[in-house]
This record gives C-alpha cells, sequence and structure tokens, in this order.
C-alpha cells in the first residue's frame, strides 16, 4: 500500500510516499527559513501563503521522485492537527481535494503521532517503550503501546524546550532557527560555566512535568546570578549550560519514568531530537535502548504522516472529507492510552 502523506502544519511545505508504512519512495521538505529568520521566529500568515504558492510542486516532486503516477497511489493522508490554523487548513484542503478527485481514501493524522512514529521508519521498535517527544511546541513523555495508544505521564507546564531554544536565540540574537544555532554555538563553550536552575516537581501528576520558563528566565535576564568562578561570561558559555540544562531537565524526568514503568527502550521524536547533547546524554545510559529517528526525520516531513496512516488504513479506519483542522489538541489526561489522547479526529 502506497501512501501520499502531506505535512504542513508550520514552515516545511513537505510530501512523502511510502510504501506499507516503511519503505520511503520519496520524501520532499520545502523549508521556509529564509522567509522567517528575518523575523526570528515563524510568521503564520507568511507560512500560510508559501503553503498555498508550494503544496502543488512539491506533491508532484514527491510522485516524479517515487516515479509514481497518482493512479498508482493508494490513499492521502494530510497532518490536521495540532498547529497554526492557517497553514494546516492548506494541507488538509489540498489532501481532502486530491483524495475525492482522485476517489482515494482520506486519513487524518495528528502531528504527534507522527513525530513518534518517524524512528519506525528506519528501524523495527517493539511495543511497549517510553516516548519522548520534543519538539518547539510540546514536551511529552508518554508510555507508547501502539501507534495512537499510549498514556501521557508528562508534559511540560509553561514552555515547550523548542520553545525555550528559539527565545534564548532570539534574546541574544544569535539566529533562526534557535535550536540548530545554540547546539552549535554550544560546543565552543564550557557548560560549566552557568548553574542554571532546574526546577523540582517530585509530587502528585507533576512527577513526570518538566518546566522550562524558569530556565529561560534565568539565562535571559538573570545570568550573571548564576556565573560560576574563574568563568567568562560568553555567549558559547551561555549556550553550553544552557542547552546542558535543558537537555538534563529532560533527562531527569525521563529515568524517572524509566524506573517507575520499567520499561527500557526510549523512542525520540520532534526537532529537539536532533539535538546533539541530548542525543549524548542518553547514549551514556548504556542500560537503555535509546532509538532516534535519522536527522532528516526529526524536522517536520510527509514520511511521517503517512507512516501512521498506513496503520490506520490497513485496520479499516477512513477519515471523513467533512475533517477540518485543529490548531490545539484536547488537554492532557494522564493515563489515558487511546484516540482521545491526542484527538485525532
Amino acid at each position: 500500500m502506497k501512501v501520499l502523506g502531506i505535512e504542513s502544519s508550520c514552515d516545511e511545505t513537505a510530501c512523502a510516499i511510502v510504501e506499507d508504512g516503511k519503505k520511503i519512495l520519496s520524501n520532499v521538505v520545502a523549508t521556509q527559513i529564509s522567509f522567517h529568520e528575518v523575523y526570528k521566529g515563524v510568521v503564520p500568515e507568511i507560512a500560510s501563503r508559501k503553503h498555498v504558492e508550494w503544496i502543488l510542486p512539491v506533491v508532484r516532486q514527491a510522485l516524479s521522485e517515487a516515479q509514481l503516477s497518482m493512479d498508482e497511489v493508494d490513499a492521502i493522508a494530510a497532518t490536521n492537527r495540532p498547529g497554526l490554523m492557517g497553514a494546516l487548513l492548506v494541507g488538509v484542503t489540498f489532501g481532502k481535494t486530491l483524495a475525492w478527485a482522485t476517489g482515494k481514501p482520506f486519513i487524518a493524522v495528528n502531528h504527534m503521532l507522527g513525530h513518534l512514529y518517524a524512528a519506525h521508519l528506519a528501524a523495527d521498535i517493539a511495543y511497549p517503550y517510553l516516548g519522548l517527544l520534543v519538539s518547539g511546541g510540546h514536551s511529552i513523555i508518554a508510555r507508547v503501546s501502539g501507534v495512537d495508544s499510549m498514556d501521557i505521564l508528562g508534559t511540560t507546564i509553561d514552555d515547550s524546550v523548542g520553545e525555550a531554544f528559539d527565545k534564548v536565540a532570539k534574546y541574544y540574537d544569535l539566529g533562526y532557527p534557535g535550536g540548530v544555532i545554540i547546539d552549535r554555538l554550544a560546543q565552543q563553550g564550557d557548560a560549566r560555566a552557568f548553574s542554571f536552575p532546574i526546577p523540582k516537581m517530585d509530587k502528585g501528576d507533576h512527577r513526570y512535568d518538566v518546566s522550562f520558563s524558569g530556565l529561560k528566565t534565568a539565562v535571559i535576564h538573570q545570568a550573571d546570578m548564576f556565573l560560576n568562578k574563574g568563568y567568562e561570561k560568553t555567549v558559547a558559555n551561555i549556550a553550553a549550560s544552557f542547552q546542558e540544562t535543558a537537555c538534563r531537565t529532560l533527562l531527569s524526568r525521563l529515568m524517572r519514568a524509566v524506573e517507575d514503568t520499567g520499561l527500557t527502550t526510549i523512542v525520540a521524536g520532534g526537532g529537539v531530537a536532533a539535538n546533539s547533547r541530548l542525543r549524548a546524554l542518553l547514549a551514556e545510559h548504556t542500560e537503555l535502548n535509546c532509538i532516534f529517528p535519522p536527522l532528516k526525520l526529526c524536522g517536520d516531513n510527509g514520511a511521517m504522516i503517512a507512516g501512521v496512516a498506513y496503520h490506520f488504513l490497513s485496520r479499516g479506519d477512513r477519515s471523513p472529507l467533512n475533517t477540518t483542522a485543529c490548531a490545539r489538541i484536547p488537554q492532557f489526561k494522564r493515563g489515558l492510552a487511546n484516540l482521545e489522547a491526542f484527538g485525532r479526529r
């Protein structure tokens, strides 16, 4: 079964064709970084307009690279939540229209499910495992028992980790996208220069939650308070110390989940899963089986959407053509292990 997957939740116009949920026949991503970097962040209106301009050429290129015609595609999938509303509507509307015009089944896919599935495109991974979903919009730790079956253990109570990276980079005028730039700059600094705080949330429902607003405030407005003796206040040192603290914040909650669940396989997904320091810290835990997607599949892409859709199609699931986009997902309910947790519909 060959599924054409469309992803347009933020600032990448992406389309891929995946066979049987595993084999990537094509994976085209048109990035808008050059249009947003002057603003040091994504401008929703610009993102939407670029999606409108690019989506047809990107889909055509994906078909060409896969050496397929639309007649040889079995189904159409598109991200319908969460993300920028205007951007989502472009992909969903195009996907539904293409499905209607060709008589193909249509599947709406949650972007978050896609990120957790990305690693499955490159490796055979058995369920259950602990999922670490870290991106510009989300920071989630979950017990994953199926493509769309998971228990949400913890999430951020304020900023996502990717958002914190972008805001710190913006404040220090480092450029955009912030996560990549800080990761690169941190390699020139010393992570011991600053002792930035890690929030302590050890009780009740917040046992696995993370928080990054305090860290962001410390790095932006109170850096001098946390500078250790013998070190200079350089941007490289700030980047290295901030990155170290952000990654160790995630790791502290993740290891708590490992201890409590007994699961030793960790599957990461999302843009921050490409961070070199996060990968290195997890690699130090040799008792764990840590699986990351290839770097090209950490960011937004159509392959992860097509991969998830294959499994829905295989069990007879379809999305009606009145399915629409939704900018947000419902409030997380800890302990809920079904579709409702991510509001795929």
